[in-house]
């Protein structure tokens, strides 16, 4: 499946990725159907095309998959059943959603692909979460199994906290425990892989967390430049298993262990936050890659041209925009959201630092 100017996009979500990627498919000639179930998406609005419906219609979903040359989508939680019914036009393939839905799915496929993980169990009641702090140190981070992001569905164990109380705080839903990982900084691989199993990966920043959800990231990074290449190295197995088509992220932890310097954090089958610095700082943006992947189109280069830092606004962060403006290192993204509330991302801004040594011409 290869497709030409004037072929046509179908992105799952409205939300700023969706936003993101049309706006990249836009520039290469293609149109764009986006598919949501919020009326005030702000996909939308830079979209020629769009569709009002739950993921779980399938008569919708189909009359939208008819409409459109690929389908792919902007977050991991559009259920995989569905998806699944849309059959070969859907790329990344629906394996990689089932694959990343699931924290315990996650972690288990992922430990499956040689990769390290944090110790975990599996918690479907207090007693289960008793145990397993028993075993872990009465520390942890207790995470509900599906739908949990930026923080949300999450609480941190310190020691001495009720079971019976933590299981109740995130809602009494099947869970995860996660041992405590010691880190010195966080990190992540966005890699791009094409229909013919070309890779291609940029360069692995800094990332700063509050609250669970992402502040900064900047580059030049913390990890060199050959545990950046054992990154991709994982990340490029774990695409090939899945037979992935587009942009794969997986987060890392960097922990100075010699044995286990990396440990993955999470698996994210999209378009990431942490690439979100590509649009100014990369030859060819993380969005234009993954349109161009699913497009079955040769991918651009992911070098890095300047030194970079991306600051996430969030909620009412926003309200401070025009003072960018005034800043010439500042590039600002704002998402079209009209309500700014606490813990919601609105925009980001990529600051550009001195250019990095340019290849030299031949």
């Amino acid at each position: 499946m290869r497709l030409s100017p004037g072929d046509t996009v179908g992105i799952l979500g409205g939300g700023q990725l969706g936003r993101m990627m049309a706006l990249a498919a836009a520039r290469l000639g293609l149109e764009v159907h986006i598919y949501a179930p919020d009326a005030d998406s702000p996909a939308f609005t830079v979209a020629g095309r769009h569709t009002v419906a739950p993921y779980d219609d399938i008569a919708a979903l189909t009359a939208f998959a008819e409409t459109v040359d690929v389908v792919t989508y902007e977050f991991e939680n559009v259920p995989v059943e569905p998806v699944r019914a849309l059959g070969a036009k859907v790329r990344p393939g629906p394996d990689a959603l089932a694959a990343a839905q699931d924290r315990l799915t996650e972690k288990s496929f992922l430990a499956e692909c040689g990769l390290p993980v944090a110790r975990h169990a599996a918690i479907d009641g207090p007693d289960d979460l008793a145990a397993a702090l028993a075993a872990m140190g009465a520390t942890g981070i207790l995470k509900t199994r599906r739908m949990g992001y930026d923080g949300k569905g999450q609480l941190r164990l310190d020691g001495g906290e009720d079971p019976a109380d933590a299981f109740r705080a995130i809602g009494s839903v099947p869970a995860i425990l996660e041992e405590l990982i010691p880190f010195s900084a966080e990190t992540s691989t966005v890699l791009a892989r094409a229909a013919d199993g070309t890779v291609a990966a940029y360069d692995a920043p800094a990332n700063v967390h509050s609250a669970g959800i992402l502040r900064h990231s900047s580059l030049p990074g913390p990890i060199d430049p050959a545990l950046a290449d054992r990154a991709k190295a994982m990340v490029a197995d774990v695409a090939a298993r899945l037979s992935y088509v587009g942009v794969l992220t997986i987060e890392w932890f960097v922990t100075g262990d010699p044995d286990r310097p990396l440990i993955a954090n999470e698996m994210a089958p999209r378009v990431h936050n942490t690439g979100h610095w590509t649009e100014d700082g990369a030859i060819t943006s993380q969005f234009e890659n993954h349109i161009r992947a699913v497009a079955g189109w040769p991918l651009g280069a992911t070098t890095r041209l300047v030194d970079i830092r991306m600051d996430n606004l969030i909620g009412d962060d926003v309200l401070d925009w025009p003072r960018h403006l005034d800043n010439p290192a500042a590039r600002l993204h704002l998402y079209g959201k009209r309500e700014a509330r606490p813990g919601r991302k609105m925009g980001h801004v990529n600051f550009v630092g001195r250019p990095v040594d340019s290849p030299r011409k031949a």
